[in-house]
């Protein structure tokens, strides 16, 4: 069997288990193995199995528990799924995405964070300016977290603009 054919053997039993943490774990291997089409259907299938973890845990009334391993790289496809929404231009839907996952999860660092993503794509901050004028990228990637959670100054004055808004 050659390399790729054990890759994708191991691609389809984590999708069969529903394993969103395994797969990632594979990702490397997927880079470097599989081409672009291949690639992109890997992706695919990781945001598929996050969103049927996210319907159910809605239809459940549950949170996301961090500390939990599928529920962690649940949440991180659901991020990233949400960042290429942001990405692409589709502020309004990468809003509301933001809006969704700041309550799915037990984590209030990680739900405090993406309030701040939310707020600034309901203003119609674009990404560039988000990760230009509000995300401290130095301080995130020294926290070694998966998503923007460290902010500047300008986030404090989006906060405080929001909360001026409703305080009228």
């Amino acid at each position: 069997m050659s390399k790729e054919q054990e890759l994708k053997a191991k691609v389809l039993k984590a999708q069969q288990e529903a394993d969103i943490a395994s797969l990632y774990v594979l990702e490397q291997e997927a880079h470097d193995t599989f081409d672009e089409e291949t690639l992109h259907g890997f992706y695919a299938n990781i945001l598929d199995i996050a969103l049927e973890k996210l319907t159910s845990t809605l239809e459940s009334h549950k949170k996301l528990d961090m500390d939990e391993v599928q529920d962690f790289a649940t949440t991180r496809a659901l991020y990233e799924y949400a960042m290429e929404h942001y990405s692409a231009g589709a502020i309004s839907d990468a809003a509301a995405l933001f809006e969704v996952l700041s309550g799915m999860t037990t984590d209030d660092k990680f739900s405090w964070a993406l309030k701040l993503h939310q707020m600034a794509a309901t203003e119609g901050m674009k990404l560039e300016d988000f990760l230009e004028n509000m995300a401290d990228i130095e301080l995130t990637q020294q926290k070694g977290t998966f998503y923007i959670s460290s902010f500047t100054k300008e986030a404090q004055k989006l906060l405080d603009n929001a909360k001026e808004k409703d305080s009228k």
